[in-house]
């Protein structure tokens, strides 16, 4: 099970899972750390997760990149069209269970976002 390092230690993924919904889609960022040598088993874990999170109402897409030069940092990007649908895919039992599946000695750092609007640079 990998070991849960908060993104953002003033706001908590449990405090932001308690969101009230108001902002529409919300993009997932999890950053996964394992010693190269565990790569393959996160990999098949992720995958498994993955399965798992297409099927739930609400998801829009996926995105896993993994750091250059061996690196045994990877990054998640997940799209859902509420924090509502995020917590219940979160919360599911088949879920939580392929948890176990990660390796040890990994390290996942989720956090919920919302697109910023910069003007003459992004719209949100």
């Amino acid at each position: 099970m990998p070991n849960l390092i908060e993104m953002d230690r003033t706001v908590t993924l449990a405090e932001q899972l308690k969101d009230a919904d108001a902002g529409g889609p919300v993009v997932l960022v999890n950053t996964f750390v394992v010693p190269p040598a565990d790569a393959e088993r996160l990999l098949a874990a992720w995958s498994a997760d993955a399965a798992i999170m297409k099927r739930q109402p609400g998801f829009i897409s996926t995105q896993l990149h993994r750091g250059i030069a061996g690196s045994g940092a990877f990054l998640n990007y997940a799209v859902w069209e509420s924090v509502a649908q995020f917590r219940a895919a979160f919360a599911d039992p088949e879920f939580q269970a392929r948890l176990a599946d990660y390796p040890d000695s990994a390290t996942a750092s989720p956090h919920l976002f919302r697109p910023v609007a910069v003007p003459g640079i992004c719209v949100a």
